[in-house]
């Protein structure tokens, strides 16, 4: 690697930006790092996330890159880490391909993953929830099991997913003013159960990031769970909140069962969903304000109310 490169990897990553990633920015880090690909078609993953932009690159493969210099350390991370834990897990993962460089016109490590089948769950029937609930809880179970030997503990790379929620307190106590009357006192007391709630358990593998976005649906069943940037080791409370995104009734309960946590951990759950309720309550973009009313009423729901 050239000094060029080096130079590129830290000190320039802060130029990183949404809006330099294309296809002919693609099509020249390819031409340069991985010809053998250079010529397969190229389309643009909408719905993608938003820390990562994706390219689909021929029929099996794709092209990730962090979107922005803050998720720059998600990258190496899930290059390391990924083929670690796809002997752990039940359900296939991203595997890694290739390993991108630097260069000057993209100044951040980049990816190149095998294809994985199946259309998020955000998007599709669940012909089965009950069978979701199980295989999802099923495949968390087995991650916390993973061998944590040098992995890496909360922190920016993880949006301090995995961390104490107290990490989050000062933050949580200003967005209350979100919601009003009986509802406010309901989260304060969700907030401090969380926060009392506290986690004493050998730190674990955690995905971070549990959504229905990220988990891939084939004929009706879950197949795949993807986007491992916030993942790593420490408390997997926030591996829960799919309960209260997502699931209901019989499914909800197959997966507090299987998921198999102390009440504490719970508590810390609703903290985690609570919190990003908070912040969601106010977002513009189409959805978001909905899904977190949805998660406040739940909440609240479970505590007599609603």
């Amino acid at each position: 690697m050239t000094s060029d490169h080096r130079n590129a990897t830290s000190s320039d990553a802060g130029r990183i930006d949404a809006a330099m990633i294309d296809e002919p920015l693609i099509r020249s880090l390819l031409d340069e790092q991985f010809p053998q690909w250079s010529a397969l078609p190229l389309r643009f993953v909408e719905r993608g996330g938003n820390d990562h932009r994706i390219y689909r690159l021929g029929d099996d493969l794709s092209v990730r890159l962090p979107s922005a210099a803050g998720y720059v350390p998600q990258v190496a991370k899930e290059q390391a880490w990924l083929p670690r834990l796809a002997g752990s897990v039940p359900l296939p993962i991203p595997v890694v391909r290739g390993v991108g460089r630097p260069t000057e016109r993209f100044p951040a490590p980049w990816s190149v993953y095998g294809w994985l089948p199946g259309v998020p769950a955000s998007r599709t029937v669940v012909e089965n929830p009950v069978r979701f609930a199980a295989d999802l809880a099923a495949f968390l179970v087995a991650l916390r099991s993973a061998d944590t030997t040098g992995a890496p503990g909360p922190g920016p790379h993880s949006a301090f997913r995995g961390a104490p929620l107290e990490h989050f307190d000062s933050e949580t106590r200003d967005l209350l003013v979100r919601v009003h009357g009986r509802e406010r006192d309901l989260a304060v007391g969700i907030w401090r159960d969380a926060l009392d709630g506290v986690f004493t358990g050998a730190p674990v593998w955690f995905h971070g990031d549990v959504s229905v976005n990220n988990l891939l649906v084939e004929d009706g069943a879950l197949t795949a769970v993807i986007d491992f940037g916030c993942a790593g080791v420490g408390d997997p409370a926030c591996d829960t909140v799919l309960v209260w995104t997502y699931l209901s009734g019989e499914a909800r309960e197959v997966f507090r069962r299987e998921y198999d946590v102390d009440d504490a951990t719970w508590a810390r759950g609703r903290g985690w969903a609570l919190w990003k309720a908070l912040i969601m309550i106010t977002n513009k973009p189409p959805g978001q304000a909905e899904l977190a009313r949805h998660v406040l009423d739940q909440l609240f729901a479970e505590r007599g109310v609603g």
